[in-house]
């Protein structure tokens, strides 16, 4: 354990702060220091809910002059390591959402994407959101942003036109291209490494509706309709996102009886283009099997969030995922023998998303999100008792290894979970983020989870 200040000597920082700091033995402390991922278990030093940017900078400073590891949580998810002594930032009430009707959005650090989401449909118009809207729009544009329209319009950090971040020695800096244009490479994509995100400018799309949703398959139809999947997504156009999801949903409240302890495939699907054509393209899918519910058509871009129904509700998982360069037949074969139905997988959720299209080109700003060539992502969620996660986890790194075949190499940062930093980017941009850590937090106070110390 982190010895760090003696409690007497947080009041000094809890004095400076219009917002709030919480130590263990305080009501509200456990709220905010616990992960979305309730399996891992926090033990931060104490928890400054900051009220404003000020209060990040004195965070972090008294951070630096009592050599305290910094971490930063909004809505818990992402959860990077045990916290284990660190002086840990909520950043919830930094709740700022201003949308211009011109396009674009400013977001301080704890708004969340169904937020924007809400206010941007006002003016016809939409934020580039992952599939699941309850994740802060900073954490998830730090870690590049890629979401259920990636294949159409690319990554949400090729939108950013700002960052407020302080950085680890003490300042708070407006970061643009122009401005600090070497912070602005590595804060899209760099995942927290160099700073606090304080709030975030970003470009919003011309959107209103979408074609989407998702085509649940029953069991007998899992492999018919996966291999179908691999065959037709290659030939999709760039106006087409799309991922495959078998899932074992347990029988709980929320979750469809058509659904609930069996063994599903759902073809998730957004089009953002004529709703002819992305009903035209999905036909081969809706004829691979007999769907148990067709939840495609016409949806306002707000409800984007019904495409993945991610769980809302914070609970005990596993996450594992690895890079494809490929997902052809044989491939399709090998992940059934490992995960599909009758194999006894104790994967609630096992997920290929395709990528390339406007994901796959290098935006007209560079940055540090990594990877951007692979053809899919494989990711596997196993929810349980935390006792029974270890042999689960065990359970997806088998799987991982016989798809090795098709291994791309690596992850991306917000699929990555606690896999090691390093796996999210090259050698050239991890020495370069690792550069630019020590240039600008000399101390090296977000080292948790974070840039390895060289």
């Amino acid at each position: 354990m982190h010895s760090g200040p003696t409690p007497a000597r947080f009041d000094a920082l809890r004095r400076g702060l219009a917002g709030t700091l919480y130590e263990p033995a305080d009501d509200g402390y456990a709220a905010l220091a616990t992960p979305w991922n309730v399996a891992v278990a926090t033990s931060p030093a104490a928890v400054a809910e900051v009220a404003t940017a000020q209060d990040v900078v004195a965070a972090v400073r008294f951070a630096a002059d009592h050599d305290l590891p910094v971490a930063v949580q909004a809505t818990g998810h992402g959860i990077a390591s045990d916290l284990d002594g660190a002086l840990l930032i909520h950043t919830r009430r930094l709740d700022e959402c201003t949308i211009s009707p011109e396009g674009w959005a400013r977001t301080g650090a704890g708004v969340t994407w169904r937020t924007v989401l809400a206010a941007s449909a006002t003016h016809g118009l939409a934020g580039l959101c992952g599939s699941a809207p309850d994740v802060s729009v900073a954490g998830y544009t730090s870690g590049g942003g890629i979401g259920p329209l990636a294949r159409t319009y690319g990554a949400a950090s090729d939108r950013v036109r700002s960052f407020d971040l302080v950085t680890g020695d003490g300042l708070l800096r407006h970061v643009t291209a122009e401005t600090e244009p070497d912070l602005f490479w590595g804060v899209r994509g760099g995942k927290g490494s160099l700073g606090v995100i304080t709030a975030v400018e970003f470009d919003l799309l011309d959107l209103a509706e979408v074609y989407a949703g998702a085509l649940i398959f029953g069991t007998d139809d899992v492999a018919a309709v996966s291999e179908a999947w691999a065959q037709w997504c290659p030939g999709l156009p760039a106006e087409a996102t799309t991922s495959l999801a078998w899932m074992q949903l347990p029988p709980l409240p929320g979750v469809p009886e058509a659904l609930a302890g069996k063994f599903t495939a759902a073809v998730r699907y957004v089009y953002a283009g004529n709703h002819d054509d992305g009903a035209r393209w999905l036909a081969p899918l809706r004829a691979a099997g007999a769907p148990l519910m067709d939840l495609v058509g016409p949806m306002p871009y707000a409800m984007i969030g019904m495409v993945h129904a991610d769980p809302e509700d914070p609970m005990p998982a596993a996450e594992t995922s690895a890079l494809l360069a490929g997902f052809p037949a044989a491939a399709v074969g090998t992940l059934l023998d490992a995960a599909g139905p009758g194999t006894g997988s104790p994967q609630t959720i096992v997920e290929i998303r395709q990528f390339g299209g406007a994901l796959g080109a290098e935006p007209a700003i560079p940055s540090a999100l990594c990877h951007r060539d692979a053809a899919f992502n494989l990711y596997m969620v196993a929810a349980g008792a935390p006792p029974d996660l270890p042999a689960k986890a065990g359970h997806a790194v088998g799987v991982n290894a016989a798809m090795e075949p098709w291994s791309f190499g690596g992850t991306v940062p917000n699929f990555a979970g606690r896999a090691p930093f390093a796996s999210s980017y090259t050698s050239g941009t991890l020495d370069r983020l690792t550069a630019l850590a020590s240039r600008y937090d000399p101390q090296h106070l977000f080292r948790l989870g974070q840039v390895p110390v060289r």
